[in-house]
């Protein structure tokens, strides 16, 4: 399969898990009063789909592992398919949540299992162009979802919304299963057995080099995402815009974090990773400096409290592919199980910015600031951490089976 077609593809499946959420945001309102249900039941629907979510990013990987990775992208878009068409013909509220749920469960599987994939063809400096580009897409959805499926909502009403996500799934379904090559043969899987599968499970979550990294991606994009969580007070209550000026904010940070994508992809080859790394790294450094000192010295408003988050958002997506193939690169004869357990500790943290972080520093645009920067210096703590302890021997634990690969001690 030709290398953009590949990314093409890939970058679609990512996709599909921001999609679901943010393409139906704009008809919330209108689901409830189409249902007779209240505010807070509509937004349960959230819920039934990040729940879900969450628990099978666990899976997916574990399940292309012992199946393929094709058949289990495929299947994930048919359910995701066969779940979009339950929301579409929904009578109640509990249908709807039925449909979420099941959405949930199928739509995180391209994200997952699509990195494995990367990893299964490429190596080095390819591979990092790939989630680079990979990256890119990913970055473009949650700005072009909303306003997708406002369109669509406001022209065709809500359920519509729902059968253009169906449509998404299904033509998903139909090119992976006509155009994906099979990246993992029969002759690398393993038996999805509970006893072996939980001691695989168990050797990545104890390697201290895999989790380190796998934290500083977190962390580091935390250092946004407290900004996405605060964006109804940050935006209406500190700049004074309005509902429908969200994009003063959302646009140049998407904008951000597409312009370090491409240059990661043009670096790699080029710089080594590690120094990719630094690359990014300092750009964060010198854009948190930057909204630290703008937030302490000048009142809220734009453009200045919105350039270093994009600015930010530039230095992060530099730095993000290569610290998530490094990652990888600790288990590669497990990238599925890997890649799952990454996905699923990433969004551990995530839910901790959300259900803590965010709500404790919404309030002040210093203090929004200064959780940016702190979860910045984590993160970059860890890689740091990493990098002393584990570097030395990261080309040699990726040469290892798991059990060898696993046993990171400094």
């Amino acid at each position: 399969m030709p290398y953009a077609q590949l990314a093409a593809l890939l970058a679609a499946l990512a996709t599909v898990g921001p999609f679901s959420i943010d393409t139906y945001l704009p008809a919330l309102q209108a689901i409830g009063a189409d249902l007779h249900v209240s505010p807070v039941e509509v937004q349960q629907t959230l819920t039934a789909y990040m729940l879900p979510m969450g628990a099978m990013v666990l899976w997916h990987g574990a399940l292309s592992d012992a199946y393929g990775r094709k058949r289990v992208i495929v299947i994930s878009m048919l359910l995701f398919t066969l779940a979009s068409l339950v929301c579409v013909f929904a009578g109640g509220i509990q249908t709807l949540l039925l449909g979420r749920g099941l959405q949930g469960i199928s739509a995180g599987a391209g994200m997952v299992v699509g990195r494995a994939v990367v990893r299964d063809l490429m190596e080095g400096p390819r591979a990092q162009r790939m989630m680079s580009h990979v990256s890119m897409a990913f970055a473009l959805g949650p700005a072009i979802a909303p306003i997708l499926g406002g369109w669509i909502y406001s022209t065709f009403g809500w359920r519509a919304v729902f059968v253009f996500l169906a449509l998404l799934g299904l033509m998903l379904a139909s090119l992976c299963a006509w155009k994906l090559p099979e990246t993992h043969p029969p002759a690398a899987r393993h038996p999805l057995h509970p006893g072996p599968l939980a001691r695989r499970y168990a050797q990545v979550f104890r390697t201290p080099g895999f989790l380190l990294l796998t934290f500083a991606v977190g962390l580091n994009f935390n250092g946004f995402f407290i900004y996405v969580l605060s964006a109804p007070v940050f935006l209406m209550r500190h700049l004074h815009l309005p509902e429908t000026g969200f994009g003063w904010f959302f646009i140049p940070c998407v904008l951000g974090m597409m312009g370090g994508s491409a240059l990661s992809a043009r670096l790699a080859g080029r710089l080594s990773q590690a120094r990719t790394i630094a690359l990014g790294y300092g750009v964060m450094i010198t854009a948190a400096v930057f909204n630290l000192g703008l937030s302490f010295l000048m009142p809220a408003g734009l453009p200045h409290s919105v350039v270093p988050i994009a600015l930010y958002n530039f230095g992060m997506a530099i730095a993000m592919p290569s610290l998530t193939l490094l990652a990888l690169d600790h288990f590669p004869a497990q990238r599925g199980v890997a890649s799952s357990c990454q996905s699923f500790l990433q969004m551990l943290v995530s839910a901790g910015a959300a259900g803590v972080l965010a709500p404790a520093l919404w309030d002040t645009v210093p203090g929004l600031a200064s959780g940016a920067a702190g979860c910045l210096l984590l993160g970059m703590g860890c890689f740091l951490l990493w990098w002393h302890f584990y570097h030395r021997n990261s080309r040699a634990a990726a040469a290892q089976p798991l059990e060898a690969a696993s046993s990171d001690e400094p």
